[in-house]
């Protein structure tokens, strides 16, 4: 019997990934290659839009190679991508007017808050589910039609290509025959309305962008088109589209109302699955498309933690404290506790549900008795805080009671934090034995609209668990929770301090 695969091209911020996957749902090989960041100045992070296309074709090469499998035995290719990070390309070369603006970027920070003072709020968050913010990709287009020399005159011509990173893999993997985005990644554009699942005229209006230069929006699940033979001999469909956290939630079969993953990265990102009805978050966190199969929407709540395992690697690069990353779980539960010791990792400010980009990094109750071990122990228990921050507004928006949190990223191998993590959200925590829930999204997306996979209770049956986290039911957390909110709020006041006129 011959074997066959679906192959995920997980395109991340600092790497380009390919990943074969087969029925069992298990990844046969894996291959993956960085590329540059580029900083032109503080706060701008850009990235060369051709090399995430060369970097992207090279493991795609390299992975069928290393794992010897015929092209003819790749039933479909499904893509996950960084979101938000905005390309622009003429229609007439195929090339890049610009470098790739990543969703890091903070050139256009005024330029949101210009829009936001016009008045805008409201029908924006209504429309899109999302807040106004440099984070989303309207802004960067147009200050690419801005800034770059002739851009807005051929937009109007028609002669400009906008997409997010999905759009300019398809465009390159189909020889430009296909400019197309699905509904997960357009609804992370500020132009798309998420209710009647269409980019909206009034909110291209009020960003000064030409409906021209747009791609056509698809399911997350269907064959867009397929790959040119001018690339590769055989012609491989192209069938799963999803941005990376709404693909992990796909993969970890967040599929019901109400369940919810966590990854914890170098930030966290936390869905949860609200079915198929969008709801205003009244508690600041977005609202977004999690996918659409056939005629099936679901949407999901999201919140944003900026610094998640990154604060680990603070402990490590800047302060010392510990050689690996992994020696930051020994060190931590050296200590019983922290000794009243609280660290808020608000480098870059504060994300959901406090959207404070001026907080900063605040260490609070050191006493002379305070060490390294408290201050490690300190750092991870600030991802767990975080989190269960980030629960609670989505129970709040939701009304729903969160039974289980599904997580996957680097950090769910530190036991002590998702023990930790379940402790004080009081609900179990579910590491997956599979952790690659962003790729296997993606994967099961194609494999649905192949045929590969039969429906999502066939794919429910290929999810395992690893390791279950079940909360301690004699220890109360409330004093801990309420010396980390008042932490919170002293990384708030620190910000605030000069507009204080108390002080």
């Amino acid at each position: 019997m011959i074997k066959e695969y679906i192959l995920a091209l997980d395109q991340g911020t600092t790497s380009s990934r390919a990943i074969l996957f087969d029925q069992r749902g298990e990844a046969v090989n894996i291959a993956q290659k960085e590329f540059k960041q580029i900083y032109p100045q503080s706060g701008w992070v850009e990235h060369d839009a051709e090399e995430i296309w060369s970097t992207q074709l090279a493991v795609m090469t390299e992975v069928v190679a290393k794992a010897k499998v015929k092209l003819d035995s790749i039933k479909a290719i499904g893509i996950t991508n960084q979101r938000e990070t905005t390309v622009v390309w003429n229609r007439k070369t195929g090339k890049p007017i610009c470098n790739a603006i990543v969703w890091q970027d903070r050139r256009t920070a005024d330029y949101c808050q210009s829009i936001s003072s016009q008045g805008h709020d409201r029908i924006i968050q209504e429309k899109t589910g999302l807040l106004i913010d440099a984070y989303f990709s309207a802004s960067k287009i147009n200050w690419m039609l801005k800034h770059v020399k002739g851009a807005r005159a051929l937009a109007e011509k028609g002669e400009l290509a906008f997409g997010t990173v999905d759009s300019w893999l398809v465009y390159n993997l189909t020889n430009g025959e296909k400019h197309i985005t699905d509904v997960t990644n357009a609804s992370r554009t500020l132009l798309f309305n998420i209710t009647t699942l269409d980019w909206d005229d009034e909110l291209l209006d009020i960003f000064e962008i030409p409906r021209s230069m747009l791609p056509t929006v698809c399911s997350s699940s269907e064959v867009y088109g397929e790959t040119s033979q001018e690339l590769i001999s055989h012609r491989i469909p192209i069938a799963g589209i999803a941005g990376d956290q709404q693909s992990a939630l796909f993969g970890q079969l967040c599929t019901a109302k109400g369940m919810v993953k966590n990854t914890y990265g170098t930030g966290c990102f936390l869905l949860m699955n609200i079915g198929n009805k969008p709801i205003v978050s009244k508690n600041k966190l977005v609202t977004t498309v999690a996918w659409k199969i056939g005629k099936e929407v679901n949407y999901a709540l999201e919140g944003s933690i900026f610094i998640g395992g990154a604060v680990v690697q603070w402990l490590r690069d800047e302060l010392g404290i510990i050689k690996r990353s992994g020696d930051i779980e020994k060190l931590a539960t050296s200590v019983e506790d922290t000794n009243g010791v609280y660290l808020v990792p608000a480098f870059s400010g504060l994300g959901a549900p406090h959207w404070n980009p001026q907080a900063r990094g605040t260490i609070v109750g050191l006493s002379r008795g305070a060490n390294d071990a408290h201050i490690a122990r300190a750092s991870l228990e600030s991802i767990a805080y975080q989190t269960y921050d980030i629960l609670k507004a989505m129970e709040s928006d939701a009304n729903t009671k969160i039974k289980e949190l599904r997580v996957d990223g680097g950090a769910t191998q530190n036991n002590f934090l998702m023990q930790f993590q379940a402790d004080i959200v009081k609900s179990q925590v579910i590491r997956p034995y599979i952790t690659e829930t962003t790729a296997m999204g993606a994967a099961f997306l194609a494999g649905l609209a192949v045929g590969f996979w039969k429906d999502i209770k066939e794919l429910q049956a290929l999810w395992k668990e690893d390791k279950v986290f079940i909360p301690s039911k004699n220890r109360d957390f409330s004093p801990q929770l309420k010396e980390w909110k008042r932490a919170t709020e002293t990384a708030k006041f620190w910000a605030d301090y000069e507009n204080n006129e108390q002080y």
